[in-house]
């Protein structure tokens, strides 16, 4: 061990000594091979970030300044957005309903975040993993299940008049679609809490109110701030929920759908699209300003917050999550009930009439397979670029300029809403000048387009688990002249199996749900599910719609347990090392 050891350690000495003849040069080969092999990747990604997310933006940035014939319109096309004079209004009931969602919504998924993470309520698994339902769902199934709750036929029609349509089915509706997005931040910002500051509380004698007002709430406004942000932001950009049961009560992101789909007034599309870029805009500046400004809730003397049993709050906080959970479970379940009976509320009896979709307006089952191919084809490629490009991102190192172009594009998607990459997709890809409109109405473009979509929330899940493998790795496999793809395949990629699998299923399950980013780009041949239920909604096929939407969310259901479950073994098989110190 010891003359290994000093072989290894004096090779510049020798080195020195060593005709020029025979030093060896295939470590510097390796070395540039692996440069070049790095800085050649990485150069392709920028392009296609380039070309499927920058210059789309870029485009919209140019149908709203020039005109038709390529003139400068200067503040012209502006003036006559807001001259209309039902511009005002609209932006006030796009806004208002917007905060009135985060109002609700954040309160009621802090209050589920604290039951799961600060309490000994039963069944936390079960009441988790309900309230992450409505993220395999589709926008439109909650403003399809309001329709049969509280619409003319509900069955609660006498609570809202028999009418949901307006402010208050929207409310609702996104609440239904929003509540897991602010509960992920709320139990992230609840999980960690230093267990002495508790116990100086309570030697001061202060009671459970007082302590939470002066110890936790203080650690966890920022992610209360973030959660509202968020909330806000997805439902003034979000356009299933409207659509479906917005009725006369007009908000912008419907307003964009129809200035480019009925009227072919692409301008007007633009000029909304980038004014719902501001709020996506100010939720991603004020999220940097807020994790800089956020102080880590555990330092290396904290102990950790263990939950003792209370029964008095334990029977709250259940009662809560149980009756949140139902809520969720209640619109849900009508959604499918009612793709399963004959007439609602009429005919109840059971059939599979509403599954005939090749029947029914919509694109029949095609829109179906399409929308498997479209998360499939997402999937895969997403994964294999996504996890790559953080990779070369995280451990190569190259021209800093690249480096930080790559790291601003990579986080671009997180600011901007599916609605307006859409449209971007449509200005740059449809361009009788570009050489690549052949893709548009292809499903290669529904591909490229979602990729983008999800790019930065994968990214960071590919991010986070490659900061914790440490540099020694490439280090070890560079000084015993292993190529970098090898190390990247052999090693990098099982050690961060778990973190691919993910990055799979929610780009799987997204690219699923998804409607207002592929709202734009499909053709009859690529219709897909999510917008097959908007489709039939229009047609009046309520029921049908109800049944598309029950398909994408079971099949939603099933990929993810498959993941979860399914795979497992090859996890396991793949992580054995982690296991492998347990034996002895």
């Amino acid at each position: 061990m010891t003359a290994s050891i000093q072989t290894t350690v004096q090779p510049e000495s020798t080195m020195a000594k060593t005709p020029a003849s025979r030093i060896d040069t295939k470590p510097l080969k390796t070395l540039n091979l692996d440069a070049l092999m790095s800085g050649g990747l990485k150069y392709f990604l920028l392009v296609l970030l380039l070309l499927a997310l920058a210059m789309p933006l870029v485009a919209v940035l140019g149908q709203a300044l020039f005109d038709q014939g390529g003139v400068w319109a200067g503040m012209a096309p502006w003036r006559k957005l807001v001259a209309n004079p039902n511009f005002f209004p609209m932006v006030a009931r796009s806004v208002g309903v917007s905060a009135a969602t985060a109002l609700v919504v954040v309160p009621l998924a802090y209050l589920f975040a604290y039951g799961l993470q600060r309490t000994l309520a039963p069944f936390k698994g079960l009441w988790r993993a309900i309230a992450l339902l409505p993220l395999l769902a589709p926008s439109l199934l909650p403003g399809i299940a309001l329709i049969y709750l509280f619409g003319n036929q509900g069955l609660f029609k006498e609570w809202m008049n028999g009418s949901i349509y307006g402010f208050w089915g929207i409310l609702l509706g996104e609440a239904f679609y929003t509540f897991p997005h602010a509960l992920m931040i709320l139990l992230s910002a609840l999980s960690l809490a230093d267990a002495r500051l508790y116990d100086a509380a309570s030697a001061m004698g202060a009671n459970s109110w007082k302590t939470f007002r002066t110890v936790t709430l203080p650690a966890t406004r920022y992610g209360i701030f973030g959660a509202f942000c968020l909330v806000f932001t997805l439902t003034i950009t979000d356009f299933g929920v409207p659509k479906i049961v917005g009725g006369a009560f007009s908000v912008l992101a419907v307003e964009a759908y129809k200035a480019v789909v009925g009227q072919q007034q692409f301008d007007r599309g633009a000029l909304i699209g980038l004014l719902l870029l501001i709020p996506a805009l100010l939720t991603f500046f004020i999220d940097g300003w807020l994790q800089k400004r956020q102080r880590a809730q555990m330092s290396s003397r904290a102990e950790v917050l263990v939950p003792r049993r209370q029964w008095r709050r334990d029977s709250v906080y259940t009662l809560i999550l149980m009756t949140i959970s139902g809520a969720l479970l209640l619109m849900i379940a009508v959604a499918i009930g009612a793709s399963l009976v004959k007439l609602w509320p009429y005919n109840l009896k059971l059939t599979l009439m509403h599954y005939d979709f090749d029947n029914m307006d919509g694109g029949g089952w095609l829109a179906y397979w399409n929308s498997l191919r479209l998360a499939v084809g997402t999937s895969i490629v997403g994964t294999a670029v996504i996890f790559t490009g953080a990779w070369l991102m995280e451990k190569t190192r190259s021209n800093r300029m690249l480096d930080t172009s790559l790291r601003f594009l990579a986080f671009m998607p997180m600011a901007v809403p599916g609605l307006v990459l859409g449209l971007g997709f449509v200005f740059f890809f449809n361009h009788p000048a570009n050489p690549l409109n052949f893709l548009y109405g292809s499903m290669t473009i529904l591909v490229l387009c979602s990729v983008m979509h999800f790019y930065t929330t994968a990214h960071l899940t590919a991010v986070t688990a490659l900061k914790q493998i440490d540099p020694e790795f490439e280090a070890a496999s560079a000084s015993l002249k292993v190529p970098l793809l090898r190390t990247y395949l052999r090693i990098t990629v099982p050690l961060c199996l778990p973190a691919v699998l993910e990055i799979f299923r929610y780009l799987f399950v997204s690219s699923m749900t998804t409607v207002s980013a592929v709202i734009f780009l499909y053709s009859p041949n690529t219709v897909l599910a999510a917008i097959a239920v908007l489709n039939m909604d229009d047609a009046g096929d309520v029921g049908p719609a109800a049944a598309m939407s029950t398909l994408i969310l079971l099949t939603s259901i099933a990929v993810s347990l498959l993941m979860h479950w399914g795979l497992g073994y090859w996890v396991r098989r793949a992580q054995a090392w982690r296991t492998a110190g347990k034996k002895h």
